[in-house]
């Protein structure tokens, strides 16, 4: 897909399809923004609390694994 094909969402940071996206109206100008980032403001905020704390722990998790494997790797090469 190329560039002129999609637009950059300001919100998530991420190109996407035109058709998915919006021109919303912000303080500084106009900006374009994806509607999976628009839907999710509709939630509650007890909704995206939950999800926050699910993605950090998914992310800690992983975080705790690339550790372990380098920390791993170093012994490795160390030959301890």
């Amino acid at each position: 897909m190329s560039s002129a094909e999609t637009l950059y969402c300001y919100h998530c940071g991420q190109h996407h399809p035109r058709e998915e996206m919006r021109q919303i109206e912000t303080k500084g100008g106009k900006k374009w923004r994806c509607i999976k980032s628009i839907d999710a403001t509709k939630i509650t905020s007890a909704q995206r609390d939950a999800f926050g704390k699910t993605v950090s722990a998914e992310n800690r998790a992983d975080n705790q694994t690339r550790i372990k494997a380098r920390t791993n790797a170093d012994r490795l090469v160390a030959g301890r």
